[in-house]
């Protein structure tokens, strides 16, 4: 098994065979957590305007997003995890729900076009995403962190992906530098801002946790849409 380490939009371009595209900050943490909480599916699309149309033909559907960090106008949630952990779980109980974000949905759908399969990825999902890898042996696995909007590299998202590759055998992982190196870097940092309600000083503390989840989630496309579903693991 080949794996290989990429970064940003470049990467998710060049993404082959499975890819695992992380994005720690928030997008990847939220859609676990989403489906924890029983929703059947996920939407990923580009734009919130995909969004609107879909829910013109679904009332039913819930949208979550942002754009450069900030909540939708329109959209029943951001892209928060503590958010989404305040809400009552019978909001999401057998529902649908489309996201957009501007880095891992970007990725996700943008390494759909070449990659064989694609696993959305994050801290809280690590295990059980190198475990199905670990289980179905492809020949090619593209790990890409995606940074903070396509544009910058983060730590918290580089350094989920060296876990990643460290599980699946590659190289050693140290979490205590790891915490060290995000937790005091602006990607983190910002989240202790007291006046940008939109990144609040919860959201670390869910998306830091390690392994929390027993599921993998995969992307395909399914009649036209970029669909989400849970794999379940033996």
């Amino acid at each position: 098994m080949e794996v290989t380490r990429d970064s940003l939009l470049s990467g998710a371009k060049a993404a082959k065979g499975t890819a695992v595209i992380i994005d720690v900050f928030r997008a990847f943490t939220c859609t676990p957590l989403f489906f924890s909480f029983g929703v059947k599916k996920a939407i990923l699309v580009p734009t919130p305007e995909e969004a609107f149309a879909l829910r013109k033909e679904n009332k039913d559907l819930i949208l979550s997003g942002e754009i450069a960090g900030v909540p939708i106008e329109g959209f029943d949630l951001g892209n928060s995890p503590s958010q989404i952990l305040k809400q009552d779980p019978s909001l999401f109980e057998g529902k649908t729900v489309v996201q957009r974000s501007s880095a891992g949905v970007q990725g996700a759908v943008t390494a759909l076009e070449a990659a064989d399969e694609v696993l959305l990825c994050s801290f809280v999902l690590a295990a059980p995403t190198a475990r199905y890898i670990i289980d179905r042996q492809p020949r090619r696995v593209s790990i890409v962190a995606m940074g903070r909007q396509l544009k910058e590299r983060s730590p918290e998202d580089e350094w989920c992906a060296t876990y990643v590759s460290h599980l699946l055998g590659n190289g050693s992982y140290d979490h205590n530098k790891a915490l060290r190196e995000i937790i005091f870097h602006q990607t983190t940092q910002k989240f202790l801002a007291p006046d940008i309600q939109y990144f609040p000083p919860e959201d670390p503390i869910v998306c830091l946790q390690r392994d929390i989840f027993e599921f993998a989630l995969r992307a395909k496309k399914e009649d036209g849409q970029v669909m989400v579903r849970r794999v379940d693991l033996p």
